[in-house]
């Protein structure tokens, strides 16, 4: 009687495990939504577009009214190791602070799975730009829309950085709002692109029935006042404001990037 009690419970123990491994596996099968949110600040401050910011390193005082860049080539990491990139065709997107829509992105028909890091490019890879204008789909006619283009001979503006300044330290002092303009992309010397990896301090978790939102702050004064720092008025020239949009400092900016991008949270939501 007791080996036969033993064996209904070893027999009923091995039910339920298969029951929930198969309820496990359902759980994390077919596909579901991945949304990414970028959040624009300054410097730990809430970005409020033409109000004076923080005083950056250099003592420079900003007032920004244009912020739009290129996020592309979205690329997602499972706990198992997993890679899934997602379609190249479909993964290039503006992020624009004066278009609420667009601050949120929105990556339909990812494999289910608990991803804990995600990759993208700032700007268009130069394996993409190589295919030529034809080659590009509608985003070519979307980047003119928005503005993120020089022609399509030198190309994308890969982030449009742009507004005000003063610098009251400055030798000679700018008190006078004074225009600022800076414009990452291919240059005759440097592509430009650069490409940010995080880490999720949760993993997202998407389901068919769970939509996970990743939250990432971006901190704008990162762009001028990362590991390399830019005085704007030091590249305030013959009267036309700081127009920073090629050379040296252009390389030091684009490094500069990545570095603003940092993981606020992330929800996993049942749909």
């Amino acid at each position: 009687m007791k080996n036969i009690l033993k064996k209904s419970i070893a027999v009923l123990a091995i039910a339920v495990s298969l029951v929930s491994c198969s309820k496990n596996e359902d759980a994390i099968s077919g596909t579901g939504t991945l949304k990414i949110q970028y959040e624009n600040g300054f410097a730990g401050n809430e970005l409020v577009l033409g109000s004076p910011t923080v005083a950056t390193s250099q003592g420079e005082v900003l007032k920004i009214n244009t912020i739009k860049y290129i996020i592309s080539n979205i690329v997602l990491y499972n706990e198992n190791g997993d890679v899934y990139t997602y379609p190249k065709s479909q993964s290039y997107f503006i992020v624009d602070e004066q278009t609420p829509a667009s601050l949120v992105i929105s990556l339909p028909n990812v494999p289910a799975g608990n991803y804990n890091k995600i990759k993208f490019g700032i700007g268009v890879d130069q394996a993409q730009y190589n295919l030529g204008a034809s080659g590009q789909g509608n985003f070519w006619t979307q980047a003119q829309a928005a503005g993120m283009d020089w022609g399509w001979a030198a190309g994308y503006k890969f982030v449009r950085f742009e507004g005000t300044f003063t610098a009251p330290n400055a030798n000679p002092a700018i008190s006078a709002d004074t225009d600022f303009m800076v414009h990452t992309g291919q240059t005759s010397t440097d592509y430009n692109y650069r490409e940010v990896t995080l880490t999720l301090p949760t993993n997202a978790l998407v389901r068919t029935n769970i939509y996970p939102q990743i939250h990432l702050s971006t901190d704008l004064s990162k762009i001028i006042d990362g590991t390399n720092k830019v005085s704007l008025a030091a590249n305030n020239g013959m009267g036309m404001g700081a127009m920073i949009m090629g050379g040296t400092v252009l390389t030091q900016i684009s490094d500069n990037i990545p570095s603003m991008f940092s993981v606020e949270h992330v929800h996993n939501d049942p749909n």
